[in-house]
């Protein structure tokens, strides 16, 4: 049977992660070989993070060969700290790769709905779920009736704005009525799931390491479309993403950091000509007007200081 490995990154939230397992435990593996590969991503080593997650998950039904947990001795970010289970993963043998966060939930039938539709055809190189918040995990938490939590929108493929150069969830925040029930392709994949031929990795690599976070999955998906690959959405995949903030919320200084750098890098590297004119003349007004953190984000795009960069938590 084909091999299929998951790769989740923890990072101090073993909770979440052994949840995540325990809802992996209950996946449907009739048609493949499963392995789950857990990189504990440079949690604080006081705590002994990976036998806590061990002790977790001791009722797990992953036998001890399937369950393996690397430990990183630093926070090497989303982009490094997945491509070391990548790597391991590709190393292991896997066919295919499931990037999965470890604030998720997930349905029996992901990977063999993944699998069905990754093998339709040798141009799909990537596959992605139809992610919803999980209950009481929604932006707008007053929004909606209690029958509607758990059917909340987070992710229905992805949609990049080329003239400004951010990226949208389609369908976040609304509730699903079949509105995004067709498989399509979809414009860039989430690192929050994704499924990946190993092919694409022999082609094109792992995550590009200078982004550390933010911006990683939308370039890995714009180096997959130009290595002749598709990305598809298939919505009977399903999953349900905690979405708890754990790299903090909207304007935090972690986000001015990385959103404010990597959004030029990915432009300078993807963009059509007006739109990178435009975002390095709007970086030239956040380095006069900005926030502190996106100053300095500027600043070390245009000195060339990328990966973990100048953030300090």
């Amino acid at each position: 049977m084909k091999k299929v490995a998951i790769v989740t990154l923890s990072y101090n939230n073993e909770k979440d992660t052994a949840e995540c397992i325990e809802s992996i435990n209950n996946l449907n593996t009739s048609t493949f070989d499963l392995s789950v590969i857990v990189v504990d991503n440079g949690s604080n080593s006081k705590f002994n993070p990976s036998a806590k997650i061990r002790a977790r998950i001791q009722n797990s039904k992953l036998n001890k060969g399937q369950l393996n947990i690397i430990r990183s001795e630093e926070n090497l970010g989303f982009a490094e700290g997945n491509n070391i289970g990548i790597r391991y993963s590709l190393e292991e043998g896997a066919e295919y790769i499931l990037l999965l966060n470890n604030d998720t939930l997930i349905d029996k039938n992901l990977i063999v709905e993944l699998i069905k539709t990754i093998e339709s055809s040798d141009k799909i190189g990537i596959v992605v779920p139809k992610i919803y918040f999980a209950p009481g995990y929604e932006f707008h938490k007053d929004r909606y009736e209690e029958k509607e939590k758990g059917k909340v929108i987070w992710y229905a493929g992805g949609e990049i704005d080329w003239k400004n150069v951010i990226g949208h969830h389609r369908g976040v925040d609304e509730v699903d009525h079949n509105q995004f029930d067709k498989t399509e392709e979809t414009e860039f994949a989430t690192g929050c799931c994704m499924l990946i031929k190993k092919e694409v990795f022999e082609k094109i690599g792992a995550f590009d390491k200078n982004y550390y976070l933010y911006y990683e999955d939308s370039d890995f998906s714009e180096r997959t479309k130009k290595a002749g690959y598709k990305i598809l959405f298939n919505p009977k995949a399903i999953v349900w993403h905690k979405n708890a903030g754990s790299a903090g919320g909207s304007g935090s200084k972690l986000q001015d950091y990385y959103i404010t750098r990597n959004r030029i890098l990915f432009s300078i590297k993807y963009a059509p000509l007006r739109s990178k004119l435009a975002v390095l003349k709007e970086s030239v007004k956040i380095l006069l007007k900005g926030r502190d953190w996106q100053r300095r984000a500027v600043a070390d795009f245009y000195f060339g200081k990328l990966g973990k960069g100048s953030y300090e938590e």
